[in-house]
């Protein structure tokens, strides 16, 4: 069994995003997620989970370069402007494909 080529979509935002954020996922055609709670340090100081609201998110996503483009398109439009929200991406080789395709 052969690599494919695949797109690993990571996004660090509030935790009060996350129902939205995997609503959109799906709508826009990713198969799955892995969600872990995110704590760290940046411009705008320590993300340790005090806030009201529950601190941050990391959420990943592998799927096919489309659905990647279509998902970040998304969050740019929607979610930049109000939300605090880091989003990346990576070129990634993915054993089993079949589990992330439409």
């Amino acid at each position: 069994m052969s690599p494919t080529p695949m797109k690993l979509l990571t996004v660090v935002a509030e935790a009060a995003l996350e129902r939205r954020l995997t609503a959109d996922l799906a709508a826009l055609g990713a198969r799955g997620w892995t969600i872990v709670e995110a704590h760290g340090h940046g411009r705008h100081g320590d993300a340790d989970g005090d806030m009201l609201g529950g601190g941050n998110i990391r959420m990943e996503v592998v799927a096919p370069p489309a659905v990647v483009d279509a998902v970040v398109t998304h969050l740019r439009d929607v979610y930049f402007e109000h939300w605090g929200m880091i989003v990346f991406t990576h070129d990634v080789d993915v054993v089993r494909s079949e589990k992330f395709k439409g």
